[in-house]
């Protein structure tokens, strides 16, 4: 007989198992109802007009961020991690792109999803080619738009505009004067010609953008990360590693 040592959760019987099933969707129910009431705050936070008219290098030239909206009046960026020293780009970055499925829902309601980078747009091509991208990605090199909205945080090139918290931080404090580079979503909106910020948010604030996270949520052993409340035993790995 062999005795299988793999942490495992307890075991119990169907009516124990049912009764403890029904509490927890008690409270998968309330956590449903929270995320729509905070959606619906997010849907009514004011914007900003933005100032400067940021310019990028894409596929066909030269290239704006009103352009990058594609006549329609909304705009979702994500900001892939890809400094222009490194020879590929994000790891992790890597993976939320591998598993976005098909966006076409995104133009069905008006909206146009990009990527931005801080890499020469030759290391940008030649890695959405090996991947066989083809998502809008257009680069920022030479730019500071990934400094002021947070993503390129050595400060070297430009001041940042606004004065974000990095929520990975435990401590809420502002991480702009950290070296290195971080990826985010921010999201804009047009009006004709004018531009406005509406939305930007980084590290775990970025995990909705793939549906793994969420099925892993689903199995006892869940993400297998170590910021995760998990019981001892439990397999788990560094969260950014």
């Amino acid at each position: 007989m062999t005795t299988n040592t793999r942490a495992h959760p307890p075991v119990v019987s169907p009516e124990t198992w049912l009764a403890d099933r029904k509490a927890l969707l008690a409270e998968e129910k309330e956590l449903t109802k929270q995320r729509d009431r905070v959606n619906a705050k997010r849907r009514r936070l004011p914007m900003v007009k933005l100032e400067k008219t940021y310019r990028f290098e894409g596929p066909d030239g030269e290239t704006s961020l009103l352009d990058l909206f594609e006549g329609r009046p909304q705009l979702i960026v994500y900001h892939f991690m890809f400094a222009p020293e490194w020879d590929n780009g994000c790891s992790g970055c890597t993976g939320l792109v591998n598993a976005l499925g098909n966006l076409s829902l995104l133009g069905d309601r008006d909206t146009t999803f990009a990527l931005i980078s801080r890499a020469p747009l030759a290391k940008l091509e030649a890695y959405k080619a090996r991947h066989q991208w083809t998502l809008p990605w257009v680069s920022s090199f030479g730019r500071d738009f990934n400094y002021d909205f947070h993503v390129s945080l050595d400060a070297s090139v430009a001041p940042v505009q606004y004065n974000y918290r990095d929520q990975s931080s435990s401590n809420g404090q502002d991480q702009q004067s950290t070296a290195g580079e971080r990826h985010g979503m921010s999201v804009f909106f047009r009006i004709d010609d004018d531009v406005f910020h509406t939305y930007s948010t980084y590290a775990r604030g970025c995990e909705g953008l793939t549906d793994a996270y969420s099925l892993l949520d689903l199995t006892p052993y869940g993400r297998q990360e170590d910021f995760e409340d998990s019981p001892p035993g439990w397999p788990q790995r560094p969260t950014y590693g």
